[in-house]
């Protein structure tokens, strides 16, 4: 069965009720687990100050719950956050007498005019959580296997361990991955989710594992472990951007922006641009000072942090 990631948004007092604490950096997970089903809740820890906080919460996430309890900027930016990073299933949760009326515009034309209105009750959403859980497809996802590192450490008697969420495919004990961007061969000598070893794991699994052949300090947060020959990591991008509504003016060549995708967030330079005429569609070329490491055909978020109002631009789908 299939784990299931739940990016759980707004006030942070729900999230003890649900599951038990597990690792906490920028980001914070809770496990639940109940038989053969899991989930994992995961919290921007750092947000706002830290707009990566919010970006890894949503790319980590398959479905999300939005606690809503005031009209904000902060809401505004994650309704633009969910809607850039594509997470269409979920539910919202009003507070403080609002009611749906008052966010209805601001939903309007995103992935979360489809979300389930929930009450203000963690018991029902415990429940409707398992219940979502209970639906997930039991089939494993065939295919080679990549893994974006979240959190990697030295455990003593064990070695190096990382932390993560497979993206793609699955992974065995014993597989051979690559490590990029270094090229390096690892080998997993154990996987455990949950608490509980495990001889594979697949796409949406919350995964430990135990590796031979690094040590933790030669990783990163980004770098992805994988079987897969089409992953590409590099210096230089190019694609077609959709540019939110809301950002004012075009894009310009030398305009410093971050690039997310995965568990990467990094900067970029703009050094090339064009648009036709329409400044929401432009084809950019951005260059980065670390590799970026991607599949053909994946989507990246776009974010400026040096303005202090809009701080998601929008999204490119590299070529």
């Amino acid at each position: 069965m299939p784990n299931l990631n739940i990016a759980l948004l707004g006030p942070a007092d729900l999230a003890k009720e649900l599951g038990k604490k597990g690792t906490s950096t920028d980001i914070t997970f809770y496990n639940m687990k109940k038989g053969d089903v899991t989930i994992t809740v995961i919290e921007p820890s750092r947000y706002p100050e830290k707009l990566s906080s919010l970006f890894y919460t949503a790319s980590l996430a398959d479905l999300a719950i939005l606690v809503i309890d005031a009209l904000s900027a902060k809401l505004g930016e994650i309704i633009l956050m969910l809607n850039a990073a594509g997470v269409r299933e979920g539910a919202i949760i009003l507070r403080n007498y609002i009611d749906k009326g008052q966010i209805a515009p601001l939903i309007r034309g995103t992935v979360l005019e489809q979300y389930t209105d929930l009450p203000d009750d963690p018991v029902l959403l415990r429940e409707w959580l398992w219940n979502r859980a209970g639906e997930q497809k039991t089939a494993r996802t065939a295919g080679k296997g990549s893994v974006p590192i979240d959190h990697h450490f030295n455990v003593k008697g064990i070695g190096t361990v990382i932390l993560g969420c497979v993206k793609e495919g699955t992974i065995h004990r014993h597989d051979q991955l690559t490590v990029h961007p270094l090229g390096r061969q690892v080998q997993i000598r154990s996987i455990q989710m949950h608490d509980d070893d495990a001889e594979e794991a697949s796409a949406g699994d919350r995964v430990g594992l135990a590796l031979k052949g690094i040590e933790a300090d030669d990783l990163d947060r980004g770098y992805v472990l994988s079987s897969d020959p089409g992953i590409i990591s590099s210096l230089t991008l190019s694609g077609t951007a959709e540019i939110i509504p809301y950002w004012p003016q075009p894009l310009k060549e030398q305009m410093v922006l971050y690039a997310g995708h995965w568990m990467q967030f990094l900067p970029c330079r703009i050094t090339r641009i064009s648009d036709n005429g329409d400044f929401r569609k432009p084809t950019l070329t951005l260059q980065f000072e670390r590799e970026l490491i991607y599949l053909p055909g994946s989507v990246i978020i776009l974010h400026y942090l040096e303005s202090e109002k809009l701080r998601i631009v929008g999204t490119i789908r590299i070529v």
